[in-house]
């Protein structure tokens, strides 16, 4: 994801907080593939730490996403300080818990 209004409609959505990011997860009303959005805010740092952590998470979503995502939803993933000295293997599993966490919480939605 790269437009801003797409990062807002999914700040709006369903959030799950975990130590090194906040999962935001929005259903789109397609059956495009899932799309995923980085961002960081500059209270966690300069451009140097803010590029570090979206860099450990683009690469867990990268490693995590493909086995849990789901069709027509957006998944954008805030970062955190935790973000830059969690572990990563514990970042793969929040992730994978976030997701499963989120999309428990979208059926109930989706069905209505």
């Amino acid at each position: 994801m790269t437009r801003r209004q797409d990062f807002i409609a999914a700040a709006k959505g369903i959030t799950q907080a975990m130590p090194g990011f906040v999962l935001q997860l929005r259903l789109r009303e397609d059956e495009a593939p899932a799309r995923v959005g980085f961002t960081c805010t500059k209270k966690l740092g300069n451009a140097v730490v803010r590029n570090r952590i979206k860099r450990r998470l683009r690469e867990i979503a990268r490693l995590s996403l493909g086995e849990v995502a789901k069709p027509s939803f957006d998944y954008v993933l805030v970062g955190r300080s935790a973000g830059q000295t969690r572990a990563f293997e514990i970042l793969k599993t929040d992730l994978i818990s976030a997701v499963a966490r989120l999309h428990a919480k979208a059926a109930p939605q989706v069905e209505m």
